[in-house]
């Protein structure tokens, strides 16, 4: 079988569900054009992919980019042939792929359903053509897909099959620096979001700050090197770095676990918080001009955040798109922080949210559809 990933999110799919087919079907040869993950998980590379991976429209140099990667893949088909092709995620960059492998005789097997409810109904067609199966991480999406004549199976959320060690998060944050409130900054892990976003959660945090003297707030970054590039953010932006706001890096899950609450920009971070149950504002900046020549006819949603969409009503302050400035943003913080009616009535919605995945094991049942699609049987 032959797993495609392009972009970071796409490889911890991916190694997630190689590690448990390696465990299960310990005889199965697994090909891979994906990454470091996958190919500690037991993937034989074909070539690393994913490390300088771009969101929303890709430029000349990764469009060419891409053009090689499928005549590279068109190439090895030649020699190899497979059963299942599962390509994960990107779906810009795999359907391209899916077209080769479906020409080459194998059952194509989509892990992360393209999200064509949100923005390209239109393209469920060419999904037809190009799969067998979706495996689907939301819950709405298996009803979505198998109405218009896809065949697809909600697996869970790969965020959700580990419980959390919360001991040793404790452990992690028990020298950590409190305040009356504890407010985590989370920017998101791409440079253009951090440029339009960040300027937005600090300026908040500073307006919050001077009000609560007490408050204290963590940015939590995806990598050490992030800091420098935030602090110049927040300077380019005119803002002096607040003597109560720290920065940590690579510890999601410990920062969350010591926050009251997250101000946070829009992304799959939003489930992670969720999880812990921890209240959050969600913010996106776009452009007004590009929100209404294209986002707003593109977008078919009533709401763009994960949590909302969910939920199917608004659970998290959503203030996608942003055109404003922090003020919005600090008010709303401060309604959690003021209203524990407010409060409490989040973290409910967000406990019955977490719900709906902690009874599934998306790796799990990813790794049996697929073994099925491969005609083999899992030996454990």
């Amino acid at each position: 079988m032959l797993f495609t990933a392009f972009e970071p999110s796409g490889d911890d799919h991916a190694a997630a569900i190689i590690r448990v087919l390696r465990a299960s079907c310990p005889d199965l040869r697994i090909y891979a054009w994906g990454g470091r993950k996958m190919e500690a998980a037991g993937a034989q590379i074909i070539e690393h992919t994913g490390d300088d991976a771009v969101m929303g429209m890709p430029g000349l140099a990764k469009i060419k980019e891409h053009k090689r990667i499928n005549a590279s893949i068109e190439h090895w088909l030649r020699d190899h042939q497979i059963r299942v092709h599962i390509p994960v995620d990107s779906p810009a960059a795999n359907f391209p792929v899916c077209k080769l492998t479906k020409a080459a005789g194998a059952r194509v097997v989509h892990m992360v359903a393209p999200q064509l409810w949100a923005w390209a109904p239109w393209r469920i067609r060419k999904l037809r053509r190009l799969t067998d199966h979706v495996m689907c991480v939301l819950p709405f999406e298996e009803q979505w897909f198998t109405s218009r004549g896809v065949d697809a199976t909600f697996i869970g959320h790969q965020l959700f099959d580990e419980p959390l060690d919360t001991q040793a998060l404790d452990a992690d944050i028990k020298d950590w620096v409190r305040g009356e409130q504890c407010v985590a900054l989370m920017p998101g892990s791409r440079p253009g979001e951090m440029r339009k976003n960040f300027p937005l959660l600090i300026g908040a945090y500073i307006k919050l700050a001077k009000e609560h003297p007490e408050m204290r707030g963590l940015v939590a970054a995806t990598r050490e090197e992030l800091e420098p590039v935030l602090r110049k953010i927040a300077r380019d932006a005119g803002h002096t770095w607040p003597e109560s706001l720290g920065f940590t890096h690579s510890n999601t899950d410990a920062v969350i676990r010591w926050c009251d609450l997250a101000m946070v920009v829009s992304g799959t971070v939003t489930l992670q918080i969720a999880k812990q149950r921890r209240p959050m504002v969600i913010v996106y900046k776009l452009r007004r001009v590009a929100w209404n020549l294209v986002g707003r006819w593109l977008i078919q949603t009533k709401f763009i955040t994960l949590p909302n969409i969910i939920a199917g009503r608004e659970i998290c302050p959503e203030l996608v798109p942003h055109f404003t400035g922090v003020d919005p943003i600090a008010d709303k913080v401060v309604e959690l922080l003021e209203d524990q009616d407010t409060f409490d009535r989040q973290v409910q919605d967000l406990e019955d949210l977490v719900e709906v995945f902690e009874h599934q094991n998306a790796s799990a049942n990813a790794a049996k559809i697929i073994a099925r699609y491969a005609g083999v049987e899992p030996k454990v």
